[in-house]
């Protein structure tokens, strides 16, 4: 080995071990957010033919052959019934500029579409206008996951608008600078 390719020996941190107790949750969750991730809305229609929409930054893809995506959502979460079996739904990629909704679609509540801009993707799916990408799916299945449901999404059909998607670090909304 030459002195560039050396391995340094550094100090490696304290492990903490993952515990129940409000604090570790806490710590665990300060440290998860240290990987940065991308914020969705991901929509559906309800059986009366209702909108519904909620935040999301668990979205990944998972498979290109066949074509799948997951997501997960929390069990208390009350749109959590509506994303069933063969359900379709679409995940809207928001743009750097769409931090009020990211905020306004993480609550429960009220009309979350008032106001917001949107046209029908596949089955009637709201896709929210100015998104980097919409990808429309099926639910193919559900999986348990703690406190939330893993969603797995079988691909339909996609636009990429490739604009500056919104980020999600430390807690906080970021832009690419």
């Amino acid at each position: 080995m030459t002195a560039d390719t050396e391995k340094t020996r550094t100090t490696v941190p304290e492990r903490e071990p993952a515990g129940s107790d409000d604090h570790s949750r806490r710590r665990l969750r300060d440290m998860l957010g240290q990987f940065a991730t991308g914020v969705a809305i991901i929509t559906t229609v309800d059986e009366n033919g209702g909108l519904l929409g909620v935040t999301c930054n668990s979205f990944t893809s998972v498979s290109l052959d066949p074509p799948l995506i997951l997501w997960s959502i929390a069990k208390s979460s009350l749109s959590g019934p509506a994303f069933t079996d063969g359900k379709p739904f679409a995940v809207n990629v928001l743009e750097a500029s769409q931090e009020d909704l990211a905020l306004r679609f993480a609550k429960s509540g009220a009309d979350k579409f008032a106001g917001v801009a949107w046209h029908g993707g596949f089955e009637g799916v709201p896709l929210i206008e100015g998104c980097v990408a919409y990808i429309e799916c099926r639910v193919d299945a559900r999986y348990p996951g703690g406190d939330h449901e893993i969603i797995l999404g079988a691909v339909e059909r996609y636009v990429n608008q490739a604009l500056d998607p919104l980020l999600f670090h430390s807690g906080e909304f970021r832009r690419f600078s």
